[in-house]
């Protein structure tokens, strides 16, 4: 019979990869419990680790980007509005 693949939570992975860095057990140990393949925690910790760096890089500047973007957003959203209504305007003459 045909096992289907597992979606895990981003929280179920980062409880398994915290579990691998604390190494209060084996990462067989860890697979047994938490029923995933011993590579697959290898990979989760290892995107942990590599990820842990971005979280205390730029956090503030993060926001400062996305309020930038929104308001351009926002900017065209305004322009092709007012586009939209003068051609709808000129159509229905």
């Amino acid at each position: 019979m045909k096992r289907t693949r597992q979606k895990h939570s981003a929280g179920f992975k980062a409880k398994v990869a915290l579990a691998a860095i604390k190494g209060d057990r084996t990462v067989a140990e860890l697979a047994v419990h938490f029923g995933v393949h011993p590579n697959q925690i290898h990979n989760w910790k290892k995107q942990l680790l590599d990820g842990a760096v971005g979280v205390f890089e730029g956090g503030a500047s993060e926001g400062a980007t996305n309020e930038a973007q929104v308001d351009l957003l926002y900017r065209q959203i305004g322009q092709l509005k007012v586009e939209n209504d003068f051609l709808a305007r000129k159509l229905g003459k």
